[in-house]
Parts: structure tokens; sequence; C-alpha cells
């Protein structure tokens, strides 16, 4: 009779023991669907670069590829200005850029518009948005210039080259 006891306590407690880590996972699942993560984008020519912003150990890294390596150097420059001028907002914070298209320049000013809109989403602080604003403009709005488009039967002179003319 009190082996049942026994039995029936201990199948009780293991029931306990299965919801109890069950709740808790539950739980962890939670915690991790409210995780804070941001989305932007920026523009430049053909280029269009993608910023993933979450919270971590402030490793920025452009298409799987840590900034520290990322070249040329003047282009590493340009995209960390963003993460320059924000200074102690954008510790703590790891920043995945993924760019297509266009050439290395217009992926570096793609790359850091999307950053720079990312960041100032992630603080939703005003003063961040205008030191941007004043110091270059062109982080926060992507340049909507475009090449122009060759003309039909001139493939390879351009789109608005004239035949020279002649004067005699």
């Amino acid at each position: 009779m009190e082996e049942k006891k026994q039995s029936q306590v201990s199948n009780t407690s293991k029931e306990e023991n299965y919801i109890s880590t069950a709740a808790s996972t539950a739980a962890k699942k939670q915690k991790q669907k409210r995780t804070k993560v941001i989305v932007a984008v920026g523009k430049r020519k053909k280029a269009i670069a993608r910023a993933t912003i979450k919270e971590g150990k402030g490793i920025i890294r452009v298409n799987k590829r840590l900034l520290d390596v990322y070249e040329p150097r003047y282009a590493r420059m340009r995209i960390r200005e963003p993460i320059m001028l924000a200074e102690n907002k954008a510790e703590g914070i790891d920043i995945n850029v993924s760019v297509r298209g266009g050439g290395i320049w217009g992926q570096a000013d793609a790359a850091r518009t999307a950053i720079a809109n990312a960041i100032v989403i992630w603080s939703g602080d005003k003063k961040l948005k205008q030191l941007y604003h004043d110091y270059d403009r062109s982080l926060l709005v992507s340049d909507p210039r475009r090449t122009e488009p060759h003309k039909p039967s001139r493939s390879s002179a351009g789109p608005r080259r004239k035949k020279q003319q002649s004067k005699r």
C-alpha cells in the first residue's frame, strides 16, 4: 500500500516537473519573440541595401563579412560614419547589411543610408535624426538620381551623343 502511494507521489512529481519545464520553454519562446529587430532600406544608383539591427555585442557585417575587413578602406570609412556619429546609441547592437546591385561606391552609400535609418528607428531620437540631416542629408534620404538609359541605335555611344558636325 505504501509502495503505491510512493509511486503515485513520484508520478505526480514527474508530471509537475514536466509541466514546469513546458511552462519555462513557453516563457523562453515568448522572450525570444519579444526581441526587437529593425529592418531599414537604403538605395544609391542600382545598389539596394537592407540593414537588420538587433541587440547584440556590436558586430557589424556587410554581406556576411565583418566591416573591419571590408575593402576599399574609404568605403569602409563611409559605411562607419553613421555609427561614429551615433556614438553610444549604436553600442550593444548587431548590424547585418545585405547589399545587392551597383558598384563598390553605390553599395557603400546604400549601406550607410540603411544603417543610419535603422539606428534612427532603433533609438527613436529626434536629435540624432537632426544630427544626421545636418551632417549629410544622404544619410537619411536615398539619392533619387539614376543613370540615363541609352537611346536606340546608339547603344555604345551614350544617351545624348550626336554625330560630330562638320563645318564644310
